[in-house]
């Protein structure tokens, strides 16, 4: 194995983190890091780096910043990298003049089966479809998004308690050990690229939208408890409330009440629980926002908020 086979790494959010990380820390021969530009943060709106780049200048690797990727300048100082590999994590789609650049090629990590759930949001998609399972794919990137020959796939169980979040978090640190095993199998020669059987996919993950996000209570409950969980905690499942906005984010499913509601209407005893009708059965919510408040479990929600739920009951 050939550790010394120069790499450059491209990313940006503390899903790709984790991959960059185990390459160095395995000892790979990392010679540049790719990422987004800075973006203005918080209250002051100042510029901040991604965790990328927070990771990459804290251990003194070389970090390009492009605003076009096609840009000669770039192009010239990525170049110069003379990358054998090139790996990419949860970065953004890159021209051909860039992934075609390396001798060995340039893979991604996606966090599906491929080619099912192709698309930006496959971590959201899985769970609000309500799947019992998932995985990790690696491929070497071709023209078309999310279609190149697979080189190594990997399971996942969904377990009933994940949320986006959770879920985030297992495949990130699994994902990274693919990344491993994948620039390993390249570096050796060990690697069987097999193109993706189109017929196999099944399920798109488009980017999520504010529109994706809210909760249409004619949907059964079962669809909307995976809705919530699939966008949970960011960027968080949202209804209205009055005049208000609610976020919601933890549910589950209860045994109908003899109470008759139409959907969107709800019972509570003020104290324990918030029930909503949907189009078919109840759906508890158990965790929330209000716009503009703190994210409350439903007693502190409930305890705040008793008068206006009142007035919103008879309306």
């Amino acid at each position: 194995m050939n550790k010394d086979l120069r790499i450059v790494f491209m990313g940006t959010p503390e899903f790709a983190v984790a991959s960059l990380e185990l390459l160095v820390r395995e000892g790979w021969n990392v010679v540049a890091v790719v990422t987004a530009q800075d973006k203005p943060q918080g209250r002051g709106r100042q510029a901040k780096p991604s965790p990328v780049k927070a990771f990459a200048e804290a251990h003194q690797l070389p970090v390009l910043q492009p605003p076009n990727l096609k840009s000669e300048a770039f192009l010239e100082t990525l170049r110069d990298f003379r990358a054998d590999l090139q790996v990419v994590v949860a970065f953004r789609m890159l021209p051909e003049v860039v992934w075609s650049m390396p001798e060995k090629g340039t893979f991604n990590l996606h966090a599906s089966l491929l080619p099912d759930y192709r698309g930006a949001a496959p971590i959201n998609w899985v769970l609000m479809n309500g799947e019992s399972k998932t995985g990790l794919t690696t491929f070497f990137l071709q023209q078309e998004i999310d279609t190149g020959s697979i080189l190594f796939q990997e399971e996942e169980a969904i377990l009933p308690e994940d949320n986006a979040g959770t879920l985030h978090d297992r495949l990130m640190h699994k994902g990274a050990s693919l990344v491993l095993r994948t620039v390993a199998g390249i570096a050796s020669g060990n690697v069987r690229p097999q193109p993706q059987d189109s017929s196999r996919a099944i399920h798109t993950a488009p980017k999520i939208h504010k529109e994706t996000c809210e909760i249409d209570w004619n949907q059964p409950a079962r669809q909307l408890h995976n809705q919530i969980r699939g966008l949970s905690p960011y960027p968080g499942a949202w209804c209205r409330l009055g005049t208000t906005t609610c976020k919601l984010y933890h549910s589950h499913l209860v045994e109908q009440t003899k109470e008759a509601l139409k959907p969107g209407e709800f019972s509570t005893d003020y104290k324990t629980y918030l029930h909503f009708q949907t189009g078919k059965g109840l759906l508890a919510i158990t965790d929330l926002q209000l716009a503009g408040k703190k994210r409350m479990d439903i007693s502190a929600f409930l305890r705040g908020n008793a008068a206006t739920l009142q007035t919103l009951r008879v309306q």
